[in-house]
């Protein structure tokens, strides 16, 4: 056997498929933009930049240094999702013909430079980010009658349908949209809201997760990454044993265990509970023990056939990271960006 190393494969015809299926549930007139912050949620932001680029209409980062990497391989639109901090930056982003929102009045800066198209972020009820909608009513009437610029929200809550924020979302950016001119374009539908809301998508649609199948609720989106690693010593154990850091599980019986070369290190959350789900030669088995920074121990005792270099698979299109996510009160979107740069990447379908 090889030196080991934990392993995500990214299937990029998985991303590809995601993303028509999520362009038809909305209008043929509405464009669709791939978020790729985050390193594309830790799927590689050039590789996945160079194979969607023919069937999206522009893309969402935050740090311009990720907005100048994707600029090397298209001319379609780039929106800095978090905005410019000062002049130096929007120098660079008018340059790259990046656009910007703009979500405080500590950034109405980039409004003096013509060549950043603004998209002006209203806080409808995520309380995050934007002005509210009583400012933005006044910057508007003070600035913005004769600017072309986007208006753009954020929901909270698209991902469940019934919680009556998202009506309460829905119709404070209607009511705001009504006092701006008929052709400003607007954006508020993220993945929830495109799965949830399609006919409230409008002009543009920021999608993340659902592009790399991590959201929760739809089993047609289907993740695009395999996380695995290489069994590399198996123990009987005999009942009464403790097993890993802190002897925190006690075998109730004999058991054998696989001992995994991957851990905290490579991105295993650290927290992850007992009876976490796994796979083994296509057979279910659970985690067993602490995980600790660089191993984690597998019961594998009703596992037949079981032998040192054999693939546990953490997550990927069958054994999913979101009932890992679940069963751990995690996201997936933190189990795709903690993948540490240690593991090893490979692509398929590229």
């Amino acid at each position: 056997m090889k030196e080991p190393s934990a392993e995500i494969i990214i299937d990029i015809d998985v991303i590809r498929n995601n993303i028509i299926y999520l362009k038809s549930l909305i209008s043929p007139k509405t464009k669709f933009m791939a978020i790729l912050k985050a390193n594309a949620y830790g799927h590689g932001l050039n590789k996945i930049a160079k194979n969607i680029d023919d069937i999206v209409d522009g893309y969402g980062l935050v740090r311009i240094e990720e907005a100048v990497s994707v600029r090397k391989f298209t001319q379609k639109k780039i929106l800095l999702m978090q905005g410019l901090y000062n002049k130096e930056d929007a120098r660079l982003a008018a340059d790259k013909n990046f656009d910007s929102v703009i979500h405080n009045k500590d950034q109405l800066f980039i409004l003096d430079n013509v060549n950043i198209h603004a998209w002006i972020k209203v806080n409808t009820g995520m309380n995050r980010l934007g002005f509210s909608p009583e400012d933005f009513l006044t910057l508007y009437k003070s600035r913005l009658t004769q600017k072309e610029f986007t208006l753009m929200s954020h929901l909270a809550c698209s991902d469940n349908p019934a919680d009556d924020l998202n009506t309460k979302q829905f119709n404070s950016f209607n009511d705001i949209s009504k006092s701006l001119k008929e052709t400003t374009p607007k954006s508020i539908g993220n993945t929830g809201c495109i799965l949830n809301f399609p006919q409230k998508t409008f002009d543009w649609v920021r999608s993340g997760i659902g592009l790399y199948g991590g959201f929760v609720g739809n089993d047609t989106l289907e993740p695009a990454m395999t996380f695995k690693s290489q069994i590399i010593e198996i123990k009987k154990i005999k009942k009464g044993d403790r097993v890993g850091y802190n002897g925190r599980v006690i075998a109730s019986n004999n058991m054998d265990i696989a001992i995994v070369y991957a851990g905290y290190a490579d991105g295993l959350p650290q927290a992850t509970l007992d009876n976490t789900k796994v796979s083994i030669n296509n057979f279910s088995a659970n985690i067993f023990g602490q995980i600790s920074m660089d191993l984690v121990s597998i019961d594998i005792t009703n596992i037949p056939n079981c032998n040192i270099g054999d693939w546990c698979i953490f997550w990927n299109k069958n054994n999913s990271l979101k009932s890992l996510a679940i069963e751990n009160n995690l996201i997936s979107y933190e189990l795709m960006t903690r993948i540490t740069p240690r593991v090893k990447v490979i692509y398929i379908n590229s």
